[in-house]
């Protein structure tokens, strides 16, 4: 189960509410994604997240560096496929910013 918190919109304010994710049949179990894709279409955003091959990707960069033709498509899987309101993606959009944010700066004192 995920537990977090999530801004809801009231009025111009936003108040953080704790909400608690349940799993319903195999949603528990985590789902590798090495691919992204994003489309928006009437307001709403469609976001994949697909699984391609380490070897496959790994030779299609090696052709390229070497400056051999590379396929002009390769096939993947699609592991799941999300359709979410903008506002939801507005949220993401800041949640991944302060997770950026704070993975710089714990590299930074790292250094």
């Amino acid at each position: 189960m995920a537990v977090g918190s999530s801004p809801e919109q009231n009025g111009d304010k936003s108040v953080a509410v704790n909400v608690r994710l349940k799993s319903i049949g195999d949603a528990e179990q985590p789902t590798l994604a090495n691919y992204t894709q994003a489309s928006l279409a009437q307001g709403v955003a469609y976001i994949d997240f697909g699984f391609l091959e380490p070897g496959l990707i790994g030779a299609v960069a090696q052709r390229a560096q070497q400056g051999e033709t590379i396929p002009k498509q390769v096939v993947g899987t699609r592991a799941v496929r999300i359709a979410v309101p903008l506002e939801a993606v507005i949220r993401l959009h800041h949640q991944l910013q302060q997770m950026l944010a704070s993975l710089q700066s714990s590299t930074s004192k790292l250094s």
